[in-house]
């Protein structure tokens, strides 16, 4: 019965694929491989230069004396060196540079003596030995005598292992960067959370004023560098500080020297912003707006009927933001806290600008990239920073995974009723929130225009004379502009394409998977560990890709990439809001796929491709993680000018670059405004039928 029963089961049809369905295949295979080559490929290369070790391989070296009787018995260098104390097996371990001088092992040496030395590698990969800068990798007898034995020194051969990671772990000071890290992130995330909720609850739960307005300032902080609110803080903190200036005007100089000295021999508590609180403070400010637009999103979609039933049965104000509110808004909550933990613990501008003496993993990474040249170290601390930002990504999507809906086709959208004394205590809050941001960028500017500070404080523009300092001039911010255009144009086209294939495309669902993960896998690998991962990979004259290195096309493709799943996600939910049957209607006419593509999707889809184009060119403007290690003498951007002319000591023209950066992107967020709106009216009326 059961062999009768399968005979009769319909067989699998499966659908024939046609010329439309193997090129979009093949498209997305293409742009998969892109993610591949650029996201993948680095980071493997990466990971691999972690493991890459530097030790002396003693046990490869062979020594023999001739003291005028003849050559001697030839001894191993490990066994001789263990013998007289001054080798240990488990302490060989050096960097690429490292050298040990041949004649230690020799504790009688004398370079008069008439004594002749000869050493052997008994394997040609052991790393040699050098002299004159000729190093020496091949397997037969060298012979010296002895003034030139003295100049014999063994090198580090090239192995692979554990020890870099040993190396990290066993070092306090490198250490100290993981918790330091993580408590930085952790409470930068309780206060930025906390401050964003209580301003999204004014936006979504009261009737106050000017609502547009301070949800304009608060979306401020993106655009600009995240150096630029350390640097504020240093002139309203600092040691000559706005605030102390400020102080001396009202209460007197005398008064004022007694209160400072106070503050800094810890009397009236801690007053250097240099460190822990400086870092806390500037991450708040530059994460705020991320943490808001996540959670305003998730309080706009209650619904009024839940907060009707919680009057109804007189509960009171109190219990119903317990058990109303705060339920609805939990995984918006949640995804907030996890975006800015992220962005906190992966930041390198602010702990750079601020941080002083307090060590963080991003800051780590700089140190030993471009302060110590030691590449093996960068890339262990940068498979440290990886590993927090992995799991912070994870948790976030297993949450949203979990998350249902809220609003149902019943649903009564939630309208706030006028609350006079509710009202006015929101507006206030708003209004001090929208002062510390309006504040932070006002100091910036006051700085940029001020001839010397504190000693004068006469208007000038000399600050904004760039090509007199260091850091690129003018260049630079010319530079930037070309990379935001580069980045915006090829971006979006390359970004809307990929989604449109993996989200419009039929069958293929190993392949969408695929492509789907490797979409996603950008949001989770910080910058600075995807820009050192570049110079691995990129800077290998074997890879076929080495030409683009040093190059702005290197700086558009890691900026792209960088950014990339924030702006997939983008264009993926617009497409979902397109019915599957204009595609369907499509095949039956027998259209090609492009010509749907382009005189259908694309026109509908116009709103998310301007989001698109102008997420990617605000933030080409403002990072700096992800292209610090990247940028050449010809390639310098205006984000790393700020950096570079604040190491410099040049703090004023630095923040003037900084309010460069900010006004250009406010231009072209307005322009991008005025044009959306625009194209809106002549593109989308059907909208509104």
């Amino acid at each position: 019965m059961a062999s009768l029963a399968q005979e009769a089961a319909p067989a699998r049809v499966r659908p024939k694929l046609g010329r439309d369905d193997w090129a979009m295949r093949g498209l997305m295979v293409a742009i998969g491989l892109y993610l591949v080559v650029t996201l993948a490929m680095p980071l493997y290369a990466m990971m691999s230069k972690s493991f890459e070790i530097y030790a002396y391989q003693p046990a490869r070296i062979e020594f023999q004396v001739d003291e005028g009787q003849g050559w001697g018995p030839v001894f191993n260098a490990l066994e001789r060196g263990e013998e007289l104390g001054i080798l240990s097996r488990n302490d060989l371990i050096t960097t690429a540079d490292g050298r040990l001088q041949a004649t230690r092992f020799f504790p009688d040496f004398s370079f008069q003596s008439e004594t002749r030395y000869r050493l052997r590698n008994t394997e040609p990969t052991s790393g040699g030995f050098m002299i004159r800068g000729q190093q020496i990798t091949h397997d037969e007898w060298v012979e010296y005598s002895s003034g030139d034995f003295r100049r014999v020194t063994l090198r580090p051969g090239l192995g692979t292992g554990l020890g870099n990671y040993l190396s990290y772990f066993s070092t306090p000071a490198l250490f100290s960067s993981i918790y330091n890290s993580l408590t930085i992130a952790l409470i930068s995330t309780l206060v930025t959370v906390t401050l964003a909720f209580g301003f999204a609850y004014a936006l979504t739960r009261s009737s106050m004023r000017f609502k547009g307005m301070f949800k304009a300032i608060a979306m401020v902080p993106i655009l600009v560098p995240s150096l630029l609110p350390g640097i504020a803080l240093i002139y309203l903190f600092g040691k000559q500080s706005l605030v102390l200036k400020v102080l001396e005007w009202g209460l007197g100089e005398e008064a004022v020297a007694g209160l400072w000295q106070g503050l800094i021999n810890g009397t009236y508590g801690p007053s250097e912003i240099y460190g822990p609180i400086g870092i806390v403070i500037a991450s708040v400010f530059f994460t705020f707006p991320h943490a808001l637009i996540i959670i305003v999103t998730a309080l706009a979609i209650a619904d009024a009927r839940l907060y009707e039933a919680a009057i109804a049965l007189r509960a009171p104000k109190r219990r119903i933001f317990w058990t109303v509110t705060l339920p609805g808004a939990r995984y918006g909550l949640i995804s907030a806290a996890f975006v800015v933990f992220n962005l906190v613990i992966t930041d390198f501008g602010v702990p750079k600008v601020i941080g002083g003496q307090f060590n963080v993993l991003a800051v780590d990474i700089y140190k030993q990239v471009i302060g110590q040249q030691n590449f093996q170290m960068g890339a262990v601390v940068s498979v440290v920073l990886l590993f927090p930002a992995l799991i912070a990504f994870t948790v976030d999507r297993l949450v949203q995974r979990k998350q249902v809906a809220l609003l149902s086709a019943r649903a009564v959208p939630y309208e706030a009723k006028p609350n006079r004394r509710f009202d006015n205590l929101m507006l206030a809050y708003c209004g001090v929130i929208a002062v510390f941001i309006l504040g932070i960028l006002g100091v910036c500017q006051y700085a940029a225009v001020i001839k010397f500070w504190p000693y004068d404080l006469s208007l000038s523009l000399n600050n904004y004379n760039f090509d007199v300092m260091d850091g690129g001039g003018w260049e630079a911010y010319g530079n930037s502009i070309r990379l935001g255009f580069y980045t915006a144009i090829f971006g979006t086209a390359l970004v809307f394409l990929g989604a449109y294939l993996v989200e419009k495309g039929r069958g293929f669902t190993y392949g969408r998977t695929g492509f789907q993960f490797l979409a996603m896998m950008p949001m989770a690998v910080p910058g600075m560990v995807l820009g050192l991962a570049y110079i691995f990979f990129f800077n290998d004259p074997a890879n076929p890709l080495n030409g683009i290195y040093a190059t702005m096309a290197i700086l558009v493709v890691c900026t792209v990439t960088h950014f990339y799943t924030v702006a997939h996600l983008t264009a993926v939910t617009a497409l979902k809001q397109m019915d599957p049957e204009f595609e369907a209607v499509s095949q039956s006419l027998k259209q090609p796929f492009y010509r749907t593509f382009g005189r259908v999707t694309v026109p509908v889809c116009v709103p998310a491709i301007m989001d698109i184009s102008i997420y990617l060119f605000v933030n080409a403007m403002t990072t700096v993680s992800a292209v610090v290690f990247l940028y050449s003498p010809d390639t310098t951007l205006a984000s790393v000018a700020v950096l570079n002319m604040d190491d410099a000591g040049d703090v004023a023209p630095a923040a003037a670059m900084g309010m460069m950066i900010f006004y250009t992107n406010a231009t072209v967020r307005l322009v991008h405004a005025f044009a959306t709106k625009g194209i809106f009216a002549r593109t989308q009326a059907w909208r509104s039928r």
